[in-house]
């Protein structure tokens, strides 16, 4: 028989817990506020894994979507700083392995905080727009979203269309502050623009999420494989796994082999009208898109003269959007980058998502 849980489990699991299950970007997750949830970091992740369903390739036993993109968890308050009016915490669940990692902020789920946060009263919503400065707990950047409220209520429909999700909704206009290596203290936490790692040259960069960007080409793919392909792709798979232990270390964030952190990004020439065609992994699976701050990293990359990739890149004047290809369509950027500074200094890093609040109610914790 189980042992008992704590009694603070057990009041999860027979009262539940309030949540917010809301579709962030191209990513779902649950939203809390944090004084719904316990203090103690050991108890709030065990919490979180038994609400998720994990340890369970399916989830079958919660409320996770068996994919780490649906296995996210916000945890949101009022702001304690004068830059900002909330705090988010982001955390990434595993799915098959009991993992709750907060080494790494999450851009798409961030644009579902504004929203929450005014659908929960932290915030006063304007009658127009409202505007919320956030402060993501896992770097301490901070962000802005703008987002349509008339008569005061969060509006969700709209004609904003994102690659990677059906049909349209409001546009969530997100700004970021200090991404500028907010994971790893630098924008080029080697201090390289260019590394070799296992005879492969890569660049290592963190402009809000650590990132490894390589030829697809090096690794003997054209760059426009399915995340299907690259998935049966077992040396591929071990070859990522030694390229990524590798840069943790060179990038300051030690053992990463249970870490989500750094991201591998393969490049290759676009063909779709963007500046780069890309795939991801996070950490070992390909992605079927690409992250919001993943997309802003990379293109930050790109926009280095001897940075990887940038050869194959296709860049407009600046000032432009610039649209990375990943497998399910394209992702539009703004970042200004300062390339005249040394290292290069990253001036302004900005996107627009949607979001879109799925339930509202409880949720009740596994009970084994």
């Amino acid at each position: 028989m189980a042992a008992t849980p704590h009694p603070v489990i057990e009041k999860a699991i027979r009262e539940g817990v309030r949540c917010m299950l809301m579709r962030g970007g191209t990513s779902k997750g649950a939203y809390f506020l944090a004084e719904d949830l316990p203090e103690d970091p050991a108890l709030r992740d065990e919490l979180l894994l038994r609400i998720m369903g994990t340890p369970d390739p399916r989830q079958i036993d919660g409320i996770g979507g068996a994919t780490t993109l649906t296995s996210k968890v916000a945890i949101v308050s009022r702001s304690a700083t004068p830059d900002a009016d909330v705090d988010y915490l982001f955390l990434q669940l595993g799915v098959e392995e009991p993992t709750v990692s907060d080494k790494q902020n999450c851009g798409n789920i961030l644009a579902g905080i504004g929203p929450f946060a005014v659908e929960r009263g932290l915030v006063p919503a304007g009658q127009e727009t409202t505007r919320v400065r956030i402060r993501m707990v896992n770097s301490g950047s901070l962000a802005t979203a703008t987002f349509p409220t008339p008569g005061g209520v969060v509006e969700y429909r709209g004609d904003t269309a994102i690659s990677g999700v059906p049909g349209t909704a409001a546009a969530v206009d997100l700004e970021f502050a200090d991404t500028e290596g907010s994971v790893t203290g630098s924008l080029l936490p080697t201090g390289n623009v260019r590394d070799v790692i296992d005879g492969v040259e890569v660049t290592c960069i963190d402009n809000g999420m650590p990132v490894v960007v390589a030829r697809a080409s090096d690794f003997g793919l054209t760059g426009y494989e399915s995340p299907e392909e690259l998935a049966a792709d077992e040396a591929l798979r071990e070859r990522i796994q030694s390229l990524r232990l590798q840069a943790g270390k060179l990038m300051g964030l030690g053992d990463v082999s249970a870490a989500s952190v750094p991201k591998t990004t393969l490049v290759a020439p676009p063909r779709a009208g963007g500046i780069i065609s890309t795939r991801t992994f996070i950490p070992l699976k390909p992605h079927t898109a690409i992250g919001v701050l993943g997309a802003v990293t990379v293109a930050t990359a790109l926009l280095m003269e001897d940075a990887v990739g940038h050869e194959l890149a296709v860049l407009p004047e600046p000032g432009t959007p610039l649209k990375v290809e990943h497998p399910t369509g394209t992702f539009e950027v703004g970042v200004e980058l300062d390339t005249s500074a040394t290292p290069p200094r990253v001036r302004r890093s900005s996107l627009v998502r949607t979001a879109r609040k799925l339930f509202d109610g409880i949720v009740y914790a596994r009970g084994w």
